[in-house]
């Protein structure tokens, strides 16, 4: 297995850069197999929704539709895949970000009955606690 930084992962998704897009894509159809996956951890699928909403201004459906594809893409091995397809869920129907979601989601999973914030938006989610 090998890691993919971010930046790969959206030239690879985006395709946007002449050059560094067909690198991407040459290297994650080459590298990246059922065997031998390439890795998207947790800090990485949050950087790219980031990205995906912030510097691409993908509207939330879509970057829902990214993820969802990403998930299933047997040549991509995505770190604590049940959370992040919970967190996707919520996503989906929230107006948290998805960052958020997976936080609560692992802090969860990892035995915290709660996650407190002071996130609003965030807050509103019931793995939530609104610190006012």
């Amino acid at each position: 297995m090998i890691g993919l930084d971010t930046n790969v992962l959206v030239r690879y998704l985006v395709q946007d850069h002449p050059v560094q897009s067909k690198k991407a894509t040459q290297f994650i159809l080459s590298s990246c197999t059922q065997a031998s996956p390439g890795v998207i951890n947790l800090i990485v699928l949050c950087e790219l929704v980031w990205v995906l909403e912030s510097a691409y201004r993908y509207p939330r459906p879509r970057v829902a539709d990214v993820l969802e594809k990403v998930f299933m893409t047997s040549q991509f091995w995505v770190e604590d895949l049940s959370a992040a397809w919970i967190s996707l869920r919520m996503y989906r129907n929230g107006s948290a970000d998805f960052a958020d979601y997976f936080l609560a989601r692992v802090n969860r999973d990892l035995g915290c009955r709660r996650t407190v914030t002071f996130d609003k938006q965030a807050g509103k989610a019931e793995e939530f606690e609104l610190l006012v």
